[in-house]
């Protein structure tokens, strides 16, 4: 019925098989160019000298987390550190979890916050008093809802930290359940960081996670980025790295040893109401930044509109079938060893379905872009 009332002529019809040629080459450059770094990069022999390190957490209404997952933190294996925990005027029983904790970790530093701030929205201002309670140059940063993977999270990720490396980016995955929600979250989550790892290899780092990242005290409060965007509820992330990254200032570290699991969300509203916060402050990144993830977005929608129209609507079948035989042998071949890099090998079979949601995924992430409505932390 659509053929019958649109007749393309030929060139139109050329013209989409050109237009996925271009949009897959766009394609095929991003995974050779960028994502193949990863695939590469080893950074379990990157690990340098010992440094005294201060793990700053913040929490409002966490204590049952805390209960659950601070230990872990404050029994790693390492000879020289402390945990500053920022109490962010809860109301439950974290500051008496604290205290009865302190008692038996002395390296336990405790920050309560009985008022909030007037002017930093989000995490940014219990981070910026935590930050400033630390006694070490090196900081850790990691959530109340997050879990290290094993007792060597400190050693390898103040090990990434030099003179000359002042930013640490880790990876935090997403612990796993047996649900297509909880499969697209981890997926989704590998895609991220898939492309934040490889543009900071490349030079090009525009966030990092605030579940497991790293960074020099000094360069925190020398970009003092913060107070840039303090009426944004989220940021305390990313626009801190994208504000403070250099091409050369910033290490990688993907060790299996070196991850932070957090619990997933459990329904798609909230997924989505979460994620949509996560991309408000994409706005404000670099224009560069912006550049390099609209095109890679923008080229995967289009691969899969131009692939159905080529097929559908054009006597060019076969070349539409090489172009996707040829994205689908490249982009599977990087994928199964970054996912098993990854600790998500188990992504994989699903990821020719996952990567044609995940198209039409940043659709569905755009009003979060646009939008500027408030939003509440915890």
């Amino acid at each position: 019925m659509i053929y019958y009332f649109w007749r393309p002529k030929i060139k139109e019809l050329e013209g989409l098989l050109i237009i996925l040629v271009i949009v897959v080459f766009i394609q095929i450059f991003y995974y050779l160019f960028f994502f193949a770094r990863l695939s590469a990069h080893n950074s379990s022999a990157a690990v340098h000298d010992i440094q005294p390190v201060s793990v700053v957490i913040c929490a409002r209404n966490e204590a049952s987390l805390l209960e659950k997952n601070l230990t872990a933190i404050l029994e790693q294996n390492y000879p020289h550190f402390e945990v500053v925990v920022v109490n962010d005027n809860s109301n439950d029983d974290t500051q008496l979890l604290l205290m009865s904790m302190a008692k038996k970790y002395p390296h336990l530093i405790i920050r309560r916050l009985v008022q909030h701030s007037k002017s930093m929205k989000g995490k940014k201002y219990p981070l910026t008093i935590g930050i400033r309670a630390a006694t070490h140059e090196c900081i850790l940063v990691t959530d109340a809802d997050c879990m290290p993977s094993s007792k060597m999270w400190i050693h390898h990720m103040a090990g990434m930290l030099t003179d000359k490396k002042e930013i640490v980016l880790g990876y935090a995955p997403y612990k796993k359940y047996k649900s297509f929600l909880n499969k697209f979250i981890r997926y989704e989550t590998f895609m991220t960081a898939l492309q934040y790892f490889s543009y900071a290899l490349s030079g090009l780092t525009y966030m990092g996670t605030g579940r497991n990242m790293g960074y020099r005290k000094s360069l925190f409060f020398h970009h003092n980025a913060f107070q840039k965007y303090p009426h944004l509820l989220s940021g305390d992330d990313d626009l801190l790295i994208n504000e403070a990254a250099t091409a050369k200032n910033v290490s990688v570290q993907i060790d299996k040893d070196s991850f932070i699991y957090s619990e997933p969300k459990k329904n798609w509203d909230e997924y989505w109401a979460q994620k949509q916060r996560h991309v408000s402050t994409s706005v404000y990144y670099k224009l560069k930044h912006q550049s390099l993830l609209f095109l890679f977005s923008v080229s995967h929608l289009l691969f899969y509109s131009f692939i159905i129209l080529v097929l559908f609507f054009t006597n060019y079948q076969l070349q539409a079938l090489i172009l996707f035989v040829t994205r689908f042998i490249i982009q599977a071949g990087l994928l199964l060893p970054l996912m098993k890099k990854l600790g998500e090998g188990d992504l994989f079979w699903y990821f020719p379905v996952m990567d044609i949601m995940f198209s039409f995924y940043y659709l569905k992430l755009l009003p979060g872009v646009i939008q500027t409505k408030s939003a509440v932390w915890k």
